[in-house]
């Protein structure tokens, strides 16, 4: 505050406001709701990454992308379509390969940053609403250094949606031969939203567009990037909704399954 001696004549002294914000409308709402949803979702992913059953369905080749690509001795006979070499322990996940550069690529993904950083973190929960921290040290030292590495969990993310991508190829497969079922429909919607998620992803756009000096000498690349700046903005709306594909896929994989219900077949 301006001392008395140094202060513009006529200036008025700086309002002791004691609340921590004046805002008034229900701003701890939306951190409220990522922390559930957030953690609803890796309750349930955890859960099923350990349960070790019910994740192929063997009459239609029906993979659930929490266990793509099986590769421990544990997998079940026709699983593993890239062999079984890890061991059966139940503390490794059956896709060990795969899961944790998913989930390093989403840890370090911009938007769910902000996501945990406002409802686990408080730093900040919300605009205008103080730090939950008395210091603020940004993304400067361990682990938050890790951060940086996301453009490389990008080119890894981009190879499991190549290989989800392929497990839906894959399960258009019955006893006959070509198959079509309701579980076709809801692997193909998953793969479709992972890849809209990933090629949406901040670094993708960089790298298809970035260090370009005139777009008018490269067109190809200028309409990839229009059609990535185009889902960028969506990215946000991705980040659930691929949560919500993935966790519905493996629940509809793990019901068949499970024989809780039938798939619903179109053909064969």
């Amino acid at each position: 505050m301006t001392s008395t001696a140094t202060r513009p004549l006529g200036a008025r002294a700086r309002a002791a406001i004691a609340a921590k914000t004046l805002r008034t409308d229900r701003w701890w709402l939306a951190p409220l709701l990522t922390f559930a949803g957030l953690t609803a979702w890796v309750a349930y992913a955890t859960v099923r990454v350990f349960m070790h059953k019910w994740y192929w369905v063997d009459a239609y080749h029906y993979l659930t992308p929490f266990y793509s690509p099986c590769v421990t001795e544990r997998c079940t006979e026709g699983s593993s379509h890239f062999g079984s070499f890890l061991p059966g322990w139940w503390v490794v996940p059956d896709a060990a390969l795969t899961l944790p550069f998913l989930l390093l690529f989403r840890l370090t993904c911009y938007y769910y940053r902000k996501a945990y950083y406002r409802s686990f973190w408080l730093s900040p929960p919300a605009c205008a609403v103080p730090d939950g921290h008395k210091a603020y040290g940004g993304e400067t030292r361990f682990p938050l250094l890790g951060q940086n590495l996301h453009r490389y969990f990008f080119y890894a993310a981009a190879i499991i949606s190549l290989i989800n991508t392929w497990d839906a190829i894959l399960a258009f497969h019955s006893p006959k031969g070509f198959g079509f079922g309701l579980g076709n429909i809801v692997l193909l919607v998953n793969v479709v939203m992972l890849w809209a998620y990933t090629i949406s992803c901040h670094s993708c756009r960089h790298i298809i567009g970035g260090r370009l000096k005139h777009f008018s000498k490269h067109p190809v690349r200028y309409q990839a990037w229009t059609g990535v700046s185009w889902l960028n903005v969506r990215h946000m709306q991705l980040a659930w909704i691929t949560l919500g594909t993935l966790a519905l896929t493996d629940f509809y994989v793990m019901a068949v399954a499970a024989e809780w219900f039938n798939d619903l077949r179109f053909i064969n």
